[in-house]
C-alpha cells in the first residue's frame, strides 16, 4: 500500500532520517512511535509530500509518488492542531476539500451528511462555528474533513495530544472503531506508548532518525529488539547484582524484565530462579498493585493483580521468582 525505501531526509547538514524502510499494508493501522525529535513526524510529512527526501523512494499502491505534489497524492491528513477554519461552520470545514475538487452542491451535501453521521456529528453541530465546539468534537470534524474526500490513506499527527486524559482514552477507542468501519489504511504518529499499543496493528519505533524495530504491539513489548525499545515501551526493570548471578546471566550484557513477569509468593517452577525480597513500598491502582521489592543490592518493580486478599505490607518478606526465558538481554 505505502512503501518507503531507503528514505534519507536532510535539513541543511543535519540528517534527520537515515535510510528509513517501511511497508504499510492495505487496511492496516500503522503507528510511528518515539520521543520528540526522533523522526516520526518527518517520515509522515515525507509520505504526505510536505518534505521531499534527498534520496529514497515513496510508493503508494505500486506507484512512485516521491515527487508527486501533495494535492495529487489522495492522502487525508489530520494535524495535531486540527488546522480547522475557526470562523467557518463545521459543515463548511468538512466540505472544504470537496469544493476544491469542484463537486456539485447536492453531491457535497450528501457526502458531508454521510460522513458527519459516521463520526457522530449532529445536524445542529454542522451548523455551528468550529470555535463553538469542544476539543473532542473538533477532533471529529478534523477526521471527517480528512475522510470525506475518500482518500486511499489517512495520516494522523498526534491527533489526541491536545485533549485531556479521559477524553483521549475515549476518543482513542472511537478512532480504532472508525478505522475498522472505514477499513482505511491509517498511519498514526504518537509519542504515547499506551496509545500505540492499544490502537496499532503494527508499530515502528523511532530513535534519532532510525527505526529500531517494526512489529505488532506484542512483539515490540514482549520481544523488544533493542535496549532502547525495551526501555521506551512500557515500564521495565534492569536486573543487576544478585539477580544476574542467580539467573546465570552474562554480566557483560544488560538484562531487563517486565514488571508483570516477576512472580511473588508462588510455588517454584522448574528452571525458575527464586530469592527472598522485602517490600519497600507499594502503589495501589485498584485493578493491580505495584510493589517495590528489595532483592540483594537492587530494588525491582512488580505488578500483582489485586485480588483484595493477598496484599503485602511494607517490610514484609516475600519470595520473588524469575523465569530465565522472561529476561530480555542486550549487548552493553
Amino acid at each position: 500500500m505505502i512503501k518507503l525505501t531507503d528514505i534519507v531526509v536532510k535539513f541543511g547538514e543535519f540528517e534527520a532520517l537515515h535510510n528509513i524502510n517501511v511497508h504499510v499494508k492495505e487496511g492496516e493501522f500503522f503507528t510511528f512511535l518515539g520521543p520528540s525529535g526522533c523522526g516520526k513526524t518527518t517520515t509522515l510529512r515525507t509520505i504526505t509530500g510536505f518534505i521531499e527526501p534527498v534520496s529514497g523512494k515513496v510508493e503508494m499502491q505500486g506507484r512512485d509518488i516521491t515527487r508527486v505534489p501533495i494535492e495529487k497524492r489522495n492522502i487525508g491528513i489530520v494535524f495535531q492542531s486540527y488546522a480547522l477554519f475557526p470562523t467557518m461552520t463545521v459543515h463548511d470545514n468538512i466540505a472544504f476539500g470537496l469544493k476544491i475538487k469542484k463537486l456539485k452542491k447536492d453531491e457535497i451535501e450528501q457526502k458531508v451528511k454521510t460522513i458527519a453521521r459516521k463520526v457522530d456529528l449532529t445536524d445542529e453541530q454542522l451548523a455551528k462555528a468550529v470555535s463553538q465546539l469542544s476539543g473532542g468534537q473538533q477532533q471529529r470534524v478534523a477526521i471527517a474533513r480528512a475522510l470525506v474526500t475518500e482518500p486511499a490513506i489517512i495520516c494522523m499527527d498526534e491527533p489526541l495530544s491536545n485533549l485531556d486524559a479521559k477524553l483521549r482514552v475515549q476518543l482513542r477507542n472511537e478512532l480504532k472503531k472508525m478505522q475498522r468501519e472505514f477499513g482505511i489504511t491509517t498511519i498514526y504518529v504518537t509519542h504515547d506508548q499506551e496509545e500505540a499499543l492499544t490502537l496499532s496493528d503494527r508499530i515502528a519505533v523511532f530513535n534519532k532518525g532510525y527505526i529500531e524495530q517494526i512489529g505488532t504491539p506484542n512483539e515490540v513489548y514482549n520481544f523488544s529488539k533493542t535496549e532502547f525499545v525495551a526501555n521506551f515501551i512500557g515500564d521495565i526493570n534492569r536486573l543487576e547484582g544478585e539477580a544476574v548471578k542467580g539467573l546465570h546471566l552474562d554480566k557483560n550484557r544488560h538484562h531487563f524484565i517486565r514488571l508483570e513477569r516477576i512472580r511473588v509468593n508462588r510455588p517454584k517452577d522448574e528452571g525458575e530462579y527464586q530469592t527472598k525480597g522485602v517490600i519497600e513500598s507499594r502503589e495501589y491502582y485498584g485493578l493491580y498493585i505495584k510493589y517495590y521489592i528489595r532483592i540483594g543490592d537492587q530494588s525491582v518493580k512488580v505488578i500483582e493483580k489485586n485480588d483484595g486478599i493477598n496484599i503485602y505490607d511494607v517490610g514484609e518478606t516475600v519470595t520473588v521468582g524469575i523465569h530465565p526465558q522472561d529476561v530480555m538481554s542486550y549487548d552493553a
